[in-house]
């Protein structure tokens, strides 16, 4: 974070996706992976590609992914080394290793799943603190608040709006009669905001307690990387808040979103240091 940040603090400006919340996550994902440092650029293209609307172009690049994940797993195998792939090669389960395939797809997952839902958690939580002066202001003078606020803009600000899901069994949701096979799209942006679960549910709340979001899905469907991702979020924003404690988002720059139905990303987010 603090080499990211040096690179953009003498111009006084930067793009808080470009140059931030984009880079650090792939970074991340990369290093736990094993990618070389010369390669992360391509995976930083395959990643905004596998989340776009251009289904051609992510089958294409699905396709490219595949043999590079192979030739790095037979890199591994010879010469295994302190990171994710090296242990999924090692790994077990009643006396068997891992399907070279299971593995090559769970690359694939960790890459995508654990990029773009964190660039948009970085971004919409800058977006929400400039919002909400007084709730930033707070978290200035009390860093410890941070963990809060962070699950706060989970529920405000929801990433993931909705995952398709497959009813196994006949039930009843409100009124509506779902039966087994059927495919139902869980909103879950708008249970962030059901008043039974959170009173005064439109107000931006750092101190809400509880916040029982759906931010990172629930269940068996729990993400499986939130751990890393408030970790990282939390470090991000502890250190650009104390660097550039005068930093605001330019009013002349309307927010957009990237155009995925699933995903709340915004494509820019330009703000001043100083």
């Amino acid at each position: 974070v603090q080499t990211l940040l040096d690179q953009v603090e003498a111009k006084g400006e930067m793009d808080v996706v470009d140059d931030l919340a984009f880079p650090l996550p792939m970074m991340v994902i990369a290093e736990l992976l094993g990618v070389p440092n010369s390669d992360r650029e391509q995976f930083r293209q395959w990643s905004a590609h596998t989340v776009g609307t251009d289904y051609a172009l992510r089958l294409t690049t699905i396709k490219q992914m595949v043999p590079y994940f192979l030739s790095l797993i037979e890199r591994r195998r010879h010469d295994p080394r302190e990171d994710l792939i090296s242990a999924f090669l090692s790994a077990e389960v009643d006396g068997e290793h891992l399907p070279e395939q299971d593995i090559v797809g769970t690359c694939m997952l960790l890459l995508v799943a654990g990029h773009e839902t964190t660039t948009g958690l970085l971004s919409n939580a800058v977006v929400c603190l400039d919002e909400h002066p007084l709730a930033r202001q707070e978290v200035m003078e009390q860093p410890d608040l941070l963990p809060q606020a962070i699950e706060e803009v989970l529920r405000y600000r929801s990433i993931v709006h909705t995952i398709p899901r497959v009813a196994t069994v006949d039930t009843l949701l409100g009124d509506q009669e779902v039966q087994a096979g059927d495919l139902v799209l869980p909103l879950f942006a708008a249970a962030n905001f059901d008043e039974a679960q959170f009173p005064n549910a439109s107000h931006f709340n750092i101190h809400r307690t509880p916040n029982r979001h759906l931010g990172f899905g629930y269940g068996i469907h729990f993400c499986l990387g939130a751990p890393l991702a408030r970790l990282e979020t939390r470090i991000a924003l502890r250190l650009l808040l104390e660097r550039f404690p005068q930093i605001q988002r330019r009013p002349d720059a309307p927010l957009e979103l990237k155009p995925n139905p699933a995903i709340y990303g915004l494509k820019h987010l330009p703000v001043t240091l100083r």
